[in-house]
Order: structure tokens, then sequence, then C-alpha cells
């Protein structure tokens, strides 16, 4: 018997929904307090320069693994495509204490970008099914709650770790994280009709398979605003450091706490203003926060500049999702959503290698640095205001077209 999709009035908040709420919290944790301290790690190991490569490596594995996991999440289901994510976690976080090169460091930062190449994609299909789309936006806004909350808590533990004990018992704890992630996973119940068997003939990708067209818009958003994103996490330490915060993991717990204080309210004003006026506030407040970035001399500055970085990702995380969703067919959710990482992935990987190409370990290079995400938020700005013109012509002509019919 066929499942009946979702009501606009069926609850979605149920206990399965927090289950996964509490397994992308894990989840973020796990990766997420290596952040800031992997800056200074791969320092002592000897491989300073390559600073811009541990969010590159780990963002182009990702985004290369996103049409897969795009056409598994459609294949074989939402659940196990998450479960191998945050297996790949528990195996990575594992393996830092062992693989003690530059080298072998960096080829570890590559293959952990497996985790988010597939976790986030098949929870945001998830998330996608048990709601009518009326309250899209607002579900994909509840279930990166746990994953928001994650990435300001962990950051903060990863630094409190390293301060105190060592880099060692980070990599431990992150991996006990992904570890329990695994096991609540295993708890949540299927979404997909009817899933298949895996086999390695559902790793073959045709390439009207790698990128779904519906998404191109939300896509274009996404890489523009994840740039930025791509540069404070390879920066923002060292920008920390130059202004006496040395905690580093403060800056991300700051970013995260406005992200969820803003979430939910996004998600929901997506759904009753539209996905495009949301962004557009969203790229407003991401030119405003690289704007304070650039030229940051104080705490306070960094403080409220990660704020307000906070809350355009905020709005633009769950807003950017549900709109890719709305335009793809229901059959393609993990594709449409994949093809949306995959630019995520390009945004953040561009920004990590070239703002260490620009910053070169100058702090004089930081105003320069921060300034060319800003310029990219405008040009996001720009687009999402043509795109909203255009739409009200496109409606103010069907009336048109409707009116005269109707005479």
């Amino acid at each position: 018997m066929t499942k009946l999709p979702p009501t606009a009035d069926a609850p979605y908040f149920n206990f399965q929904f927090a289950l996964l709420c509490f397994s992308n919290f894990l989840f973020s944790v796990s990766f997420s307090m290596m952040i800031p301290e992997l800056p200074g790690y791969l320092t002592k190991l000897g491989g300073a320069e390559y600073k811009g490569l541990i969010i590159a490596l780990f963002t182009l594995m990702a985004g290369i693994s996103r049409p897969f996991s795009g056409k598994l999440t459609d294949t074989v289901g939402r659940v196990p495509v998450m479960i191998f994510g945050s297996l790949v976690c528990v195996a990575c976080s594992l393996l830092y204490p062992i693989l003690t090169t530059v080298s072998g460091f960096l080829l570890l930062r590559f293959f952990h970008g497996f985790s988010t190449g597939f976790k986030p994609t098949a929870t945001s299909a998830y998330g996608a099914d048990v709601v009518h789309e009326s309250r899209r936006g607002e579900a994909l806004g509840a279930l990166a709650i746990g994953y928001t909350l994650g990435s300001s808590i962990g950051p903060l533990g990863g630094s409190f770790l390293v301060m105190n004990y060592s880099y060692n018992l980070m990599f431990y704890v992150s991996a006990l994280c992904a570890l329990g992630s695994v096991i609540i996973l295993y708890n949540i119940k299927e979404t997909l009709p009817h899933p298949q068997k895996f086999s390695f003939a559902l790793l073959r990708i045709r390439k009207t398979e790698v990128f779904d067209k519906t998404s191109i818009r939300p896509a274009i958003v996404m890489l523009l605003l994840c740039f930025s994103i791509g540069v404070v996490l390879t920066l923002s330490p060292d920008l920390s450091e130059s202004v006496g915060m040395h905690n580093k993991g403060f800056f991300y717990a700051c970013y995260t706490i406005a992200s969820l204080l803003i979430r939910l309210v996004a998600g929901k004003s997506s759904d009753k203003y539209g996905r495009v006026i949301v962004l557009i506030f969203s790229s407003l407040a991401m030119v405003a926060a690289m704007a304070l970035l650039s030229f940051a001399h104080s705490i306070f500055m960094v403080i409220l500049s990660a704020a307000i970085m906070g809350f355009s990702v905020g709005m633009n995380g769950p807003t950017l999702m549900a709109w890719a969703v709305d335009l793809c067919k229901p059959e393609n959710r993990g594709r449409a959503v994949a093809s949306v990482y995959i630019a995520l992935e390009v945004g953040i990987g561009s920004g990590a290698l070239i703002s260490g190409w620009i910053y070169q370990n100058k702090p004089g290079n930081l105003v320069y640095a921060f300034a060319v995400p800003g310029l990219l938020a405008l040009l996001s700005m720009v687009l999402l205001l043509n795109w909203r013109k255009k739409e009200k012509r496109h409606k103010m002509d069907e009336a048109e077209q409707l009116y005269d019919v109707n005479e």
C-alpha cells in the first residue's frame, strides 16, 4: 500500500524526527570540533603553507561524492546513506592520530569529505519527505537545529580539549560522537517508499544524474554565499588570535548560535513570503558581515561579524534547500538536494583556496581576503533582485491572460 503524502496540518516533529535531530547534533559535533584547531595542528606537522587545503580537500571530496549520494538517497534510501556518512567520520577521526605526516593528514582530509557528501544530502531529503510542501522551509529549518547546535558546541569543545589536554583526545572524542550518531540512525524508520538493495551498478552515474537542472538558481546563490564560509573557516583562527581571542572556537560558537536563533523564523518566513525575498535579506547580511570582518580590529567587531554572518547562513540554509525541492520532481529530491550541496562544496572549497592564496600568512592581507566574499554576496543580491522582478512580471502577465480569458 502506497503511503499518502503528508497533509498541510499534519505534525512532523515526532520522536523519529527528534532522533534525527540528535543524530545531526552528534555528527556536527564530530567534524566541527576539529575545524578551529586543524590549522594549528597542520602547522605543528610542518605544513603551515597548506592551510588553504584543510577545507578545500574536504569539500572537494564532498562535492565529488554528491552525485553518488543523491542517486543512492533516491534508490537505496535515506537512512543507509546517512549511516555511511557518519561511519566515515568515525574512521577518519580514529586515523588522524596515526597518519601524522603532512601528506597523510591531507589525504585523510580528502577522504573525510565523504562524510558531509553523504549525510546532509539524505537528511534534507528525509526532511522533505515528512512534511507538506507548504511547511517545507519550516521543517528543514527545524531539522537543522541539531546540526547548528553541534556546530556551536563542537568548536568550543575541540579548542578546550586541545588547550587543556591534546589533539589526540580531540580526535578520539570526535570519533565517539560520530559513533553515537550511527547508533541513533539504526533506530530511524526509512521514508523512501520503495528502497532498493544496494548494488555496485547504482554507482554508475550518467551525465543527467550529476546535476538536477531545476536547481540551477538555488545552486548559484549557494555557491556565491558559501564562498564566504570557506574564507572564514580558513582565516578566522588567525584573525581571532590577532585580536586576542585565544579560544579559536568562540567565533564559530557566536556564528552558529546566531544561525540557530534565526533558522526557524527564516524557514517559516520563506514558506509565507517566498524563498527569494528571504535570500535577498540573507545576501545583504553576508555583505555586512564580510565588510565588518575586512576591518575587524577588536574582539567585539569579530563577534559582531560572526553573529551577522550566522544570521545570513541561518536564513539561506533551509531556504535554499526548500527552494530546490520546490522546483524538482518528487522522485528526484535526493538529486536536487545533492546539486545544491555540490554548489556549497564548490563555494566553500574555492573560498578556502583563494583566501589562503590571498592571505599568505600576512595579517595585512586579511582585508582583501574578506572583501572578495563580500563582493560575491553583493552579486547574489543583485541576481535575486533581478529574478524577483522577473517573477513579479510573469505573475502579472499570467493574471492579465486569465482576466482576458474570463472576459
